[in-house]
């Protein structure tokens, strides 16, 4: 048998399967209405018993028939549509995080316990997966056909892309945006396993430490805890605690700390200064790679509590931990 597309894998493909259905359907459907009027007219008006032309008037209720059918099929279209976009673009609090780092020719993907794959991503059955991409050369597009999921993967710039895969087996990954000349080379695969053999699998991966911890090492090497205190001598402000929250500015702007305000204040330090601060830290772009960025960002976000709900300004609170700050 010819497939028309690929078996469904995931709770997204079967929307995505649903909403083209639909489109399809309806399309086919006005499609063969167009057709069988057309063809009723050639031969009701055919020349032999209307020699002569006959004007006809205008019908209002004709034109708003066919006007507003196809606005009221087009909105559902649109509604449907929209919703399964921010459904695609909305990825659960408590998804699993995996980090992507694209580059010609090939995917390098790092699970938050550390294991790192080439070309291959291993996740679980009936889970969420969170995927945090970006690129170290040119655009790419992360493409699982048999997921209907694809998202661009851009240099300089976070992208998100979620699944909840449902079917254990081997599915196709491709690289769907033109990259260069070994594009068609940039292959891999998403291997999806039942739950226990995930966990099988992940605990004899070989992981050397978790990515939060490597973030955490990298951080202490670089220096950043001579101006990242607890106390308010500090330098820098005290970023524990501030992933996902509002970060008042110099400026008088409010941002939220996500990550890509994160790989920001670490590669140009002086876009987004925090108020209380002065832009004093020197800029580390060219000096870590794009790895060594997302360690750092799955560092800081490990550093996250839940007790912080006001903008961060001026100088924070001494913790209670004694987790090292982080800017």
């Amino acid at each position: 048998m010819f497939p028309l597309w690929p078996n469904a894998a995931s709770t997204t493909a079967d929307r995505v399967d649903a909403l083209y259905l639909f489109l399809i359907s309806v399309t086919g459907a006005v499609t063969l209405l167009v057709v069988v009027v057309m063809v009723f007219f050639l031969f009701r008006y055919r020349h032999s018993k209307h020699p002569r032309a006959v004007q006809v008037s205008g019908s209002y209720p004709l034109e708003l028939t066919w006007t507003l059918v196809p606005l009221g099929i087009f909105m559902v279209f649109f509604v449907w549509g929209a919703k399964l976009y921010v459904a695609e673009a909305s990825p659960p609090a408590d998804s699993m995080q995996v980090y992507v780092v694209a580059k010609r020719w090939m995917w390098k993907l790092q699970h938050a316990n550390g294991i790192r794959e080439i070309n291959t991503l291993h996740v679980p059955a009936n889970r969420d997966v969170r995927l945090t991409m970006i690129s170290q050369d040119v655009i790419h597009s992360f493409w699982v056909p048999a997921f209907r999921v694809k998202a661009d993967v851009l240099p300089g710039r976070y992208t998100t892309l979620w699944f909840r895969a449902y079917k254990p087996g081997t599915y196709h990954l491709f690289c769907a945006e033109f990259c260069g000349t070994e594009h068609s080379g940039m292959v891999g695969k998403v291997i999806v396993m039942e739950p226990a053999k995930y966990d099988e699998w992940l605990n004899t991966g070989g992981a050397m430490g978790s990515f939060a911890g490597t973030g955490q090492k990298l951080f202490q090497e670089l220096g950043c805890t001579t101006c990242h205190r607890f106390d308010t001598q500090g330098r820098g402000p005290n970023l524990v605690g501030v992933y996902g929250k509002p970060v008042l500015l110099a400026d008088g702007r409010t941002v939220v700390a996500d990550e890509a305000y994160i790989r920001e204040s670490i590669v140009n330090p002086g876009a987004k200064v925090v108020a209380g601060f002065q832009p004093i830290m020197p800029s580390f772009q060219g000096l870590v790679t794009e790895d060594q960025l997302l360690s750092l960002v799955a560092y800081i976000k490990s550093l996250s509590t839940p007790q912080q709900s006001e903008p961060v300004s001026n100088r924070p609170p001494v913790p209670k931990s004694g987790a090292p700050e982080v800017q």
